[in-house]
C-alpha cells in the first residue's frame, strides 16, 4: 500500500494538472445561455468521463495510445487544434447559437460538451493523462505489496479529484446568476481568447517535443 506522502503527492499533481479551479471560468464560457440543471448534468458528466479515461490510462499506462501508433506528444498537439476551434466559437459568438436550441438538441449538445471540450483535453488532456501514467509507474515502483494496489490506490485518488472537481464547476454555475448579460457576453469572449492562447501552448509544446526526438 503507498504511503500517505505519495498518496497526497499524486493529489496535489493530478489537481495541479487538471485544475478545475482554473477551467471552472472556461466551463461557464462553454455553458453560457444553458440552464442550470443542464450545466450540473455537464460538470458531473464531464467529471465522470474524465474518471474513466484517467483510470483507464492508470491501468494500462501508454499501451492504448503505442497500440494505435499515437504519442502523447501528438495528442497533445491534436487537443490544441480541437480547442482552438471552440475559442474561436467562443469569441465570435456562435456559441449563443445555444439559446434557441430545442431541449432535445439541448441535451445532446450537453452530452457533446460533456466529453469535448470539458473531458477531453480540459480535464483528462495531455498533461493530466501522462501525469497519470508517470504516477502510476511511481506508485507501483514503491510499492512492496501487489503492483494491483497502488493501482488501485491512485483509481482512489482519481475518483476524490473529480469529485471535487464536479463540486468546484457546480458550484462556479452559482456566480453566473450575478453577472449581466453583457458581462457574460464579455467573460465569453475574453475566456475564448484564453482558451485560444492555452491551445497554442498545447500546440507548441506538442511540437517542440517531437523535434527532439
Amino acid at each position: 500500500m503507498p504511503s500517505i506522502d505519495s498518496l497526497i503527492n499524486a493529489f496535489i499533481t493530478l489537481f495541479v494538472t487538471a485544475d478545475p479551479v482554473g477551467n471552472a471560468p472556461l466551463f461557464l464560457g462553454l455553458t453560457v445561455g444553458l440552464s442550470a440543471s443542464v450545466r450540473r448534468s455537464i460538470a458531473i458528466r464531464g467529471s465522470f468521463i474524465s474518471f474513466a479515461i484517467l483510470t483507464l490510462f492508470a491501468i494500462t499506462g501508454t499501451s492504448i495510445l503505442d497500440a494505435i501508433g499515437i504519442t502523447i506528444d501528438a495528442f497533445r498537439i491534436a487537443g490544441g487544434l480541437l480547442l482552438f476551434v471552440t475559442a474561436f466559437e467562443m469569441i465570435y459568438g456562435q456559441r449563443q447559437e445555444r439559446r434557441e436550441e430545442t431541449t432535445t438538441a439541448a441535451s445532446d449538445h450537453a452530452a457533446n460538451l460533456a466529453v469535448f471540450p470539458l473531458a477531453i483535453p480540459l480535464l483528462a488532456g495531455p498533461g493530466t493523462i501522462s501525469a497519470t501514467i508517470l504516477l502510476s509507474s511511481q506508485l507501483s515502483a514503491n510499492t512492496t505489496d501487489n503492483g494491483w494496489t497502488a493501482t488501485l490506490a491512485l483509481i482512489a485518488v482519481i475518483a476524490v479529484l473529480m469529485i471535487l472537481t464536479a463540486g468546484v464547476l457546480v458550484a462556479a454555475e452559482l456566480l453566473d446568476k450575478y453577472i449581466s448579460n453583457t458581462g457574460k457576453l464579455v467573460v465569453t469572449r475574453l475566456l475564448g481568447v484564453l482558451l485560444a492562447a492555452l491551445s497554442v501552448q498545447y500546440i507548441a509544446d506538442g511540437v517542440l517535443a517531437f523535434a527532439k526526438h
